[in-house]
């Protein structure tokens, strides 16, 4: 066993030994990072000086350490994908990447995984760049601290902040995305996290998922978006401890869920939002401790939806607290606390007496009739809400909270 263990600690030390440093810059024998890269063995590290380069696409197929002193500028000049990286275990840190290409036929990215593993891309700033970061068939790879910026205004023009494509056990680290056609796009991706990021002014959504399954998103802030969030056609995704924030506008929302199922809502924030969910086609999903603030509607969950249990949420100011469009209710609430309750608590357990509806008749109306929110804050509007309390008719009978809590929860 000794003898093992002194044959592997002498294998690591010849490895340290042999791998060599690079140095590239306007300044130094080699100047040119596709001249070091083209030089630079297997571990070396390739370390580039401040200034400014224009090269054609770097391409990375050997495992390299690609280090910038002062963020060194890489310049596409608005035709090339600027780094390539075909090489396990690459470490791209520390450069400001540029001007990428745009193209509708291929998809230029300012630096591009191709089907290849362990890669760490971190500390970098992009900025107008066509695809910001770009993972294809990656594969335990971690995409952490940079900043990408872009300036297009058509969707179609732009591409996606960090976008993540048939890949597998990925980390999106506390990057600040904006700009963007989406800010953080997977499809296809399993097994990941996106944790302590912030994706703000993107054209489309700060967060997008397509077909990716068991991922989690973590401690975000998405805000000022088209809309905050998209989970589409995706299962066994958790949601927790996220802010979202003024994604303001037609069909615009804060968190949109469209046929995904098993996922878990948890101590979010949702806040001046034109709606702040909106669910159709989704099933099975706990929704717990989560903060409903300022906005339009705070939940629009539609007929389609199934088994989503609501509990422990705060509703705070909001317009409306939840709209459906249909009257069949498969869900359940409980132990929310909702503003707007006018109920009672003789037993003094801090839990109302009565149930609490949160769908109005006014919302129900607008719902089929979009039109009739010219006549909101009307005393007509408050005479029909009124009386429908009263006398039931239009709002779903089972969708109540028979346990409201009467004062708002420590979240």
């Amino acid at each position: 066993m000794k003898s093992f263990i002194s044959i592997l600690l002498s294998l690591i030390f010849i490895n340290a030994v042999d791998a060599a440093i690079i140095h590239a810059g306007k300044q130094r024998a080699v100047k040119s990072v596709q001249q070091a890269i083209q030089i630079a063995a297997k571990g070396d590290t390739v370390m580039v000086d401040a200034g400014e380069y224009h090269e054609k696409n770097l391409i990375i197929n050997k495992t390299i350490f690609l280090i910038g002193i002062g963020h060194p500028v890489l310049d596409g000049d608005h035709q090339y994908e600027i780094i390539s990286i075909k090489a396990s275990g690459v470490v791209v840190d520390g450069f400001k990447v540029i001007h990428s290409g745009v193209s509708s036929i291929e998809d230029f990215a300012g630096i591009k995984i191709y089907n290849t593993r362990d890669v760490v891309i971190r500390n970098n700033i992009l900025d107008d760049t066509f695809f910001g970061i770009y993972s294809q068939y990656g594969t335990n790879c971690t995409i952490e601290s940079n900043t990408l910026t872009a300036y297009s205004k058509e969707e179609q023009q732009s591409g996606n902040g960090i976008h993540c494509w048939k890949s597998d056990s990925m980390r999106i680290i506390a990057n600040t995305v904006s700009g963007h056609r989406d800010g953080i796009y997977f499809e296809f991706v399993t097994n990941s996290i996106i944790w302590r990021n912030t994706s703000f002014n993107n054209l489309r959504y700060g967060l997008h998922f397509m077909f990716s399954n068991n991922d989690a998103y973590i401690t975000n802030i998405f805000k000022n978006n088209g809309a905050g969030v998209a989970v589409m056609f995706s299962n066994h995704v958790k949601m927790f401890h996220n802010f979202f924030e003024e994604n303001w506008g037609d069909a615009s929302y804060g968190l949109l869920l469209k046929e995904i199922s098993d996922g878990y809502i948890d101590n979010n924030h949702f806040t001046k939002n034109t709606t702040g969910i909106h669910m159709e086609g989704t099933s099975r999903i706990s929704m717990e401790k989560n903060v409903f603030d300022n906005n339009g509607w705070a939940l629009k969950i539609q007929a389609s939806c199934m088994d989503i249990a609501l509990t422990n949420n705060n509703f705070l100011s909001n317009t409306f607290d939840v709209g459906t469009n249909g009257s069949l209710v498969l869900n359940t609430f409980n132990n929310n606390y909702w503003d707007k309750y006018d109920g009672y608590d003789l037993n003094k357990d801090k839990i109302g007496d009565v149930p609490y509806r949160p769908v109005s008749m006014y919302s129900m109306i607008i719902e089929q009739n979009p039109p009739a929110m010219m006549l909101f804050r009307s005393f007509m509007t408050a005479l029909l809400d009124k009386t429908e309390k009263i006398i039931p008719t239009l709002t779903p009978e089972n969708l109540k909270d028979d346990h409201p809590l009467m004062k708002p929860l420590p979240l």
